[in-house]
């Protein structure tokens, strides 16, 4: 399963519904995009050092996806979908989409606009 940046935040903050979704997750994933989202929102955070505190000693516990050519290939081709359907979303989110895709895992999200892309298997808590 594939962490978008509101189920990684909640998932810090406590909320036992993101821990009970992942422990029955055989793979627990969080895209380098969320990442960077959820550092950038920790930098402006005044519980940063609380917040750099758990990714110090948790991040371990995930995979951390990387975009390569192949996410690129699958990130053109989903943004050309969802204009042309009229549904575009986030650029930020088109890219978690595609890893999501590409290596065919669900995403825990309560961002409804990934209902728009095909073949996404979007959960929530």
């Amino acid at each position: 399963m594939i962490l978008d940046t509101n189920a990684l935040s909640a998932f810090v903050d406590g909320d036992a519904g993101v821990g009970d979704v992942l422990r029955s997750q055989a793979r627990a994933a969080i895209p380098v995009i969320v990442l960077g989202e959820f550092r950038y929102g920790i930098a402006l955070s005044t519980r940063r050092s609380s917040y750099e505190a758990w990714m110090d000693s948790h991040l371990a516990h995930f995979e951390i996806l990387s975009v390569t050519d192949d996410t690129a290939v699958t990130y053109a081709a989903l943004r050309v979908a969802l204009r042309r359907s009229g549904r575009p979303i986030p650029a930020n989110d088109a890219w978690i989409a595609a890893l999501a895709l590409q290596h065919r895992l669900p995403i825990l999200t309560r961002d409804e606009h990934f209902d728009a892309v095909p073949r996404l298997d979007r959960r929530t808590w």
